[in-house]
């Protein structure tokens, strides 16, 4: 949040998945009913293996997945593994990450939000944990002074060490960057080291906060 003591925000690092695409749930639903899979099933799978993976105690598939340890082809079959469809067939291994993302679609207007921060010198940073899903690279040349994806790094949201590189990478202090992500322990993590964090709930409100912070007119 704006802070009339704090110094003035002059750079913005974003998350990927959720935040410049689609709801992640949305694309989750999308593909649980084209595989027709057991939603309670995946869900108790799912609940599990994130708590893991945010309460710092050892590591877990999507630990593995996000920090680039476990390969994307090994996290698929360890996910069909533990799934069902609803009829009690076993669920497809291979293309599974291409599948539940399928439906992520870009949100234009927090694409233009960026831009037109940048415009004004702001300097930008994509810090995104990879589940092994192709990223438009394409539409980031203009958008981004630095790309983070969490498996090329070896490092993973929420670990200091990830949110320090990205800093290092734009040549910013913590409490000149604003940090957006829709995973709310991530932006706790943010916040520990300094950096304001917005919570992304909705296009409209993370612009909102942005243009608050003086970083769009």
């Amino acid at each position: 949040m704006s802070d009339e003591a704090s110094p003035a925000a002059k750079a913005v690092i974003t998350d990927w998945g959720g935040v410049l695409t689609s709801p992640l749930n949305d694309a989750i639903d999308v593909w649980l009913a084209a595989d027709r899979i057991d939603v309670q099933q995946y869900k108790r799978v799912m609940r599990a293996w994130v708590k893991q993976a945010y309460d710092g105690a050892g590591t877990n598939p999507i630990h593995g997945l996000e920090d680039g340890s476990l390969a994307a082809d090994e996290f698929e079959r360890l996910l069909a593994a533990e799934l069902l469809t609803v009829d009690g067939d076993p669920v497809e291994a291979a293309g599974l990450i291409s599948r539940m993302f399928g439906s992520f679609s870009p949100v234009q207007p927090m694409y233009d939000a960026l831009r037109a921060a940048r415009a004004r010198g702001t300097r930008t940073a994509l810090l995104s944990n990879s589940w092994g899903n192709e990223y438009p690279h394409d539409l980031f040349a203009d958008l981004f002074d630095a790309v983070v994806i969490s498996s090329e790094v070896g490092m993973r949201k929420p670990d200091e060490r990830i949110f320090r590189h990205a800093l290092e990478l734009l040549g910013a202090e913590p409490a000149e960057c604003v940090f957006i992500d829709d995973i709310e322990h991530n932006i706790r993590a943010a916040e520990r080291l300094g950096i304001r964090g917005i919570h992304h709930t909705s296009p409209d409100t993370t612009i909102s906060e942005l243009r608050a912070l003086d970083l769009l007119a």
